[in-house]
């Protein structure tokens, strides 16, 4: 295929949309649309491929794999190399293990399903995912696996003109197909190559009806495309289900684009754009890992644009010593394309992070010092966590912890089974144990709903649960203690650590849905708060503990970064101010809760917190495992609160 300069600048709109969005996404909130530029093109040049080698009976799939192969992997190797180096030193445990099987699923082309079984791509945390960019490589790679079995397969059945006509249908049933998925299955559709293929196939479509047109007419419907294309990157946001029916504005844009096919146009061919379009994959591919050091590290916003042009100028070495590097495209034998080299490659990569991934924990005395592993030890959660908080049908599992008969009963949300170790250690103090009815996310309220993360599909097994674990202990534990323990404050105002809490739409009602953190949700929370707390009091006795003050910083993480790079471990604390404006609507529900229905309270800050400040760590070792959960050291130091309960 002649070389297109319209495509090659069309290439530089999409990487600089991906790159604005992600370096800072209100500079173009719409800017994530790129990758669907970037799909509409592939499309368009793998169709080229396929068809012409079809039409000229001289296609080779396996010469195709190969060649897709040289192109993408060697580039993607480096990258996975340097961070896999990168993060033996600057990586904890938790994150190089989540490294090294990022690093195998993108050497494997499988990234999107792993990224899929995790966080959302717009969630916070997807900022501490170094490869999280390679689900879009792997999509890919998926339809360049199957693309050219299927085609070669509808040519021995089919003609060339029907096999055009079926790729123009099998476009429009996968777009009905994408709208659809999006909203039933949202993060499935964003990372999957089931609700993407139709990008690529309109790419497709492209190529096989290329439109006849005079030069006005090409000059008319470039502008019609770039519009589509630049307003989507404008006035499309994340809070938008994607990709879904919003995907046709880049789509359908960068279509028109490549049939205009304005090789003399001075937008998509100026020099500039020429060279960010040659250079966009290896941009691609070193400008997320850019974003996540800045991020990670907390870095000045002024490295920003540091990272943007850091961005260029990797991707411009890359393109230069790797892209171009000359691997043979095809082999005289079969045997022969067991020489393909970029095949091995990514086979070393995705077996080293593989070992990585099994074995980090094994290295980390030949990675830290130890200092730093007493503050990495205290990342490991309650190792029974993952079973005692499993929900099956609206009951927990019933596990105890402690020694003897059950002292107290203890229910709550992850702030309570980040403490179930050390609570059932003071209970075998007192000669007891302690049963643990929690759920991960449960606020203590019966009757209560919680949506998924998009805001849908409420779930009733928190309200279930809360209800069946009243039950229970009435029925089998009557007049035994119950210690509750909620991170009461995020139910009402969200997460501290999210820098949109305050305006981000609650996801659990009761009886009513609310669309805004509104003074009529709160009360109606509080409400059922107390009303749930009075209940529980009629069969037993009732502690309400304190809320856990919360950090702004994952506390092991920064105290980690500070030692590596030579700073301060004890400098992470919020005023005891904060802590008192934060949770004064909590404080004010336990203190109704004591006065109307005799429960008592229990109080974790004077272990904690001074007159000015609350800490997040006390000699050398984090009070957290993250930001706001208790590690193991935390929960020890404020466990003598809970003799007041076993005595």
């Amino acid at each position: 295929m002649k070389f297109r300069k319209d495509i090659n600048g069309l290439r530089a709109f999409a990487v600089i949309g991906v790159l604005l969005f992600h370096f800072n996404a209100s500079w173009m909130p719409g800017g994530f649309a790129g990758v669907d530029v970037f799909f509409v093109i592939s499309g368009f040049l793998m169709t080229g491929i396929i068809f012409r080698g079809i039409e000229q009976e001289k296609f080779s799939i396996l010469n195709f794999y190969v060649a897709r192969a040289n192109r993408i992997i060697p580039a993607l190797a480096l990258l996975c190399l340097v961070l896999l180096v990168f993060g033996w030193f600057y990586l904890t445990p938790l994150e190089y293990r989540a490294l090294g099987k990022h690093a195998a699923s993108s050497v494997g082309f499988l990234s999107n399903f792993v990224y899929w079984s995790e966080a959302g791509y717009f969630d916070a945390a997807s900022h501490e995912k170094w490869l999280l960019h390679t689900w879009t490589l792997s999509v890919e790679w998926q339809f360049y696996i199957i693309y050219p079995l299927i085609l070669v397969a509808m040519r021995k059945f089919l003609s060339i003109k029907t096999m055009k006509l079926t790729i123009l249908i099998a476009t429009v049933l996968a777009f009905i197909f994408c709208v659809y998925s999006t909203y039933k299955w949202p993060n499935a559709s964003y990372f999957l190559l089931s609700a993407r293929a139709w990008e690529m196939l309109i790419g497709g479509v492209a190529y096989l009806y290329p439109f006849t047109l005079q030069e006005k007419k090409k000059k008319f419907v470039e502008v019609i495309g770039l519009v589509l294309v630049i307003g989507s990157y404008f006035l499309i946001s994340a809070e938008n289900a994607w990709p879904g029916y919003l995907a046709l504005f880049p789509v359908v844009g960068s279509f028109l684009i490549i049939q205009a096919q304005r090789n003399d146009s001075i937008i998509t061919n100026n020099i500039v754009f020429q060279k960010i379009g040659t250079w966009s994959y290896s941009i691609y591919l070193w400008h997320w890992p850019l974003v996540v050091v800045i991020y990670t590290f907390a870095l000045p916003e002024y490295y920003i644009y540091l990272g943007m042009a850091l961005s260029i100028l990797l991707g411009f070495l890359s393109y230069k010593y790797i892209e171009k590097i000359n691997f043979p495209r095809s082999f005289p034998t079969l045997l022969g394309y067991l020489k393909c080299k970029p095949i091995y490659i990514a086979g070393v990569v995705g077996v080293l992070g593989s070992v990585l991934f099994l074995k980090t924990e094994a290295l980390s005395p030949y990675r830290f010092s130890a200092e730093q592993i007493t503050i990495l030890e205290q990342q490991k959660r309650n190792p029974r966590e993952a079973v005692c908080g499993k929900i099956e049908n609206g009951f927990a599992p019933g596990c105890t912890y402690g020694d003897g008969p059950v002292k107290a009963i203890v229910i709550g949300d992850s702030h309570s089974l980040a403490q179930m170790v050390s609570i059932g250690n003071r209970a075998s103090i007192n000669g007891g144990s302690i049963l643990s009815l929690s759920m991960d996310g449960c606020s203590t309220i019966k009757d209560l709903y919680v949506l998924d993360k998009n805001g849908k599909n409420p779930e009733y097994d928190c309200g279930k649960f809360v209800s069946n674990a009243i039950d229970l202990s009435a029925e089998q534990y009557p007049d035994v203690p119950v210690i509750i323990i909620n991170r009461t404050s995020s139910t009402l105002f969200g997460n501290n650590e999210d820098a949109d809490y305050e305006t981000s739409p609650p996801r659990r009602f009761i009886d009513k849905v609310f669309t805004e953190r509104s003074s009529e949700y709160i009360d109606n929370m509080t409400g059922h708060m107390l009303d749930t707390i009075c209940e529980i009091t009629q069969n037993h006795p009732v502690y309400l503990v304190r809320p856990t003050p919360e950090m702004k910083k994952h506390v092991p993480n920064t105290m980690f970064r500070d030692l590596t790079f030579g700073g301060k471990r004890d400098s992470i604390k919020i005023t005891l101010e904060e802590y008192n404006e934060r949770h004064s609507v909590a404080f004010k529900m336990q203190d109704k809760a004591i006065s109307q229905c005799g429960a008592k309270v229990l109080d974790p800050t004077p272990y904690m917190c001074d007159n000015e400040y609350c800490y997040g760590s006390m000699d050398g070792a984090p009070l957290y495992f993250d930001d706001d959960h208790l590690s193991s050291y935390g929960s020890d130091l404020i466990s003598p609160i809970y003799d007041e309960v076993f005595q």
